[in-house]
């Protein structure tokens, strides 16, 4: 299973895009998306862009990846209540919130 990770665009060259994201900055492949440009958001996959999205789907993807963070990492997470809201339900503010923008 591959899972993708939004990530911001910082600069560019043809062919490719220094991104950063979720703590780390690297080098990606675009060849499969339209030109992008610095502050251009994008899902990463194996080091390949493949899709540009927007702020607020970036915000949510990466709630949801902090979610699923806490659910396999954080022993207090797994003892408590499994039942959680999922990102796509939340308000703009509850997101926020979520992911330390607020």
């Amino acid at each position: 299973m591959c899972i993708g990770i939004p990530m911001q665009v910082i600069a560019t060259r043809p062919g490719f895009a220094t991104v950063q994201g979720r703590g780390e900055e690297r080098d990606v492949n675009t060849a499969l998306i339209s030109p992008c440009a610095p502050g251009d958001w994008l899902l990463i996959f194996l080091d390949s862009a493949r899709e540009h999205i927007d702020a607020e789907r970036a915000a949510e993807v990466n709630a949801t990846l902090d979610l699923l963070g806490s659910a396999f990492f954080d022993a207090q997470m797994a003892q408590a209540d499994a039942a959680f809201t999922l990102p796509s339900a939340m308000s703009a503010d509850q997101l926020a919130v979520l992911t330390g923008k607020a």
